[in-house]
């Protein structure tokens, strides 16, 4: 194939729907899926039936039956009921996807009279299945995981396969630096304290956010006297706390440094997207303590924060 005889867009000329194709699939990196983290989303039924609904939404679709096909953009305005048989005396998974069937590459669909792209059900596939299990062109929406002998879908039967063409991610790096020793934490009872003279970080959320990559490096934490057995963590806002890591130094007296790195994959609650939360880091003494740890003017903390926009 040579190239296109004119670019788009070139006043005067006619383009084809596969070089619009080929701009689509150019636009979305070559990648597929749904837009936004909510659209295309499948649900049962207000009252569960024989059937499920596929909400609103589009996506991006990428051809297979020709390395020219290019990519088709979909939508779906409003909430669309897709029927489900039921199943006999065996479980059945099926898988509901999003084809379409160009007539120009496939089949013999009209465009003019026929739907091109439409909700498909797959029966059938396997129990893992996440992928469509043959070349059509089309994308996962969602398995449905049915017992044996059941008619009625309900949500505990529905896996959630929806991948975004181009999640939005944005990262930024935080630091600080105290200006103070702050309060020792020297308790032995695992409970959590934050640093005083270090009060962390108003980090905005996008509106967009589903889950936080958080990344805490401190270098470094002040111990003194007897040996620490203890905990670091990042509280951020008043419900998410990071994973925590120990501190122990094994039987160390008199005032030393450490450098601490923890991390941890967070998903956000539903109310913290489009807000304002403060991210911090903590410290905790465990059973076996004898020391205290802080941080102080010689101390600096770095915040690694990512935020991703994932399918919900």
């Amino acid at each position: 194939m040579s190239l296109y005889q004119v670019p788009i867009l070139t006043n005067g000329a006619t383009h084809s729907a596969e070089q619009f194709r080929a701009m689509v699939q150019d636009l979305a990196r070559g990648a597929e899926g749904i837009t936004q983290g909510g659209d295309l989303k499948v649900t049962q039924l207000g009252t569960p039936g024989a059937s499920v609904q596929v909400g609103s939404g589009s996506g991006i679709v990428r051809g297979r039956v020709s390395a020219f096909q290019g990519s088709y953009s979909v939508r779906n305005q409003g909430a669309e009921t897709v029927p489900i048989s039921g199943t006999g005396g065996s479980a059945r998974s099926d898988m509901l996807i999003l084809r379409v069937e160009d007539p120009q590459y496939e089949g013999n669909l009209n465009p003019e009279v026929d739907k091109i792209n439409y909700f498909q059900v797959i029966s059938g596939v396997s129990s893992s299945a996440t992928t469509i299990p043959d070349g059509r062109t089309g994308i996962p929406l969602a398995r449905i995981d049915i017992p044996a002998s059941t008619s009625t879908i309900t949500n505990a039967m529905i896996k959630d396969i929806r991948q975004i063409a181009n999640p939005r991610t944005v990262r930024d790096i935080y630091t600080q630096s105290p200006t103070a020793l702050s309060n020792v934490i020297s308790n032995t009872n695992g409970v959590f304290t934050s640093f005083n003279s270090a009060p962390g970080w108003q980090v905005p959320i996008p509106a967009w956010a589903t889950q936080v990559k958080l990344r805490f490096d401190v270098g470094q934490i002040r111990y003194t006297t007897g040996s620490i057995v203890g905990s670091f963590r990042a509280t951020f806002g008043v419900s998410l706390t990071t994973e925590a890591v120990s501190l122990n130094d094994d039987g160390s007296t008199g005032t030393r440094r450490v450098s601490v790195i923890s991390g941890d994959t967070v998903t956000l609650p539903s109310i913290y997207p489009g807000t304002t939360q403060t991210l911090r880091a903590q410290g905790a003494g465990r059973a076996g303590n004898a020391g205290g740890i802080a941080v102080d003017t010689a101390t600096t903390l770095v915040a690694d924060v990512q935020f991703v926009e994932t399918p919900i």
